[in-house]
């Protein structure tokens, strides 16, 4: 049941991240939008880990890992601004 809640959890947050970056009322530069595809992503994870679906882990292990790069520049972009 938990891992269950965990899918519907990440794949919620996918949706609601893709839904206000469409909206407009995120940018694709915000780190707000990828904490919450990485957050999404995770949740995926656990959810395809204890289902054993290794393209789905993989699929979503991809998107958590480019969702890190894009905070990781935003954060040393942020970082260069301020000095």
């Amino acid at each position: 049941m938990l891992f269950e809640l965990m899918g519907w959890l990440g794949a919620v947050l996918y949706i609601i991240s893709y839904f206000l970056l469409a909206r407009g009322i995120w940018k694709q530069n915000q780190a707000r939008y990828h904490a919450m595809n990485l957050s999404g992503a995770a949740c995926l994870i656990i959810h395809a880990i204890y289902l054993h679906d290794m393209a789905n882990i993989l699929v979503n292990a991809v998107w958590a890992g480019i969702a890190l790069v894009s905070i990781y520049n935003f954060s040393t972009s942020l970082l260069r601004s301020k000095a």
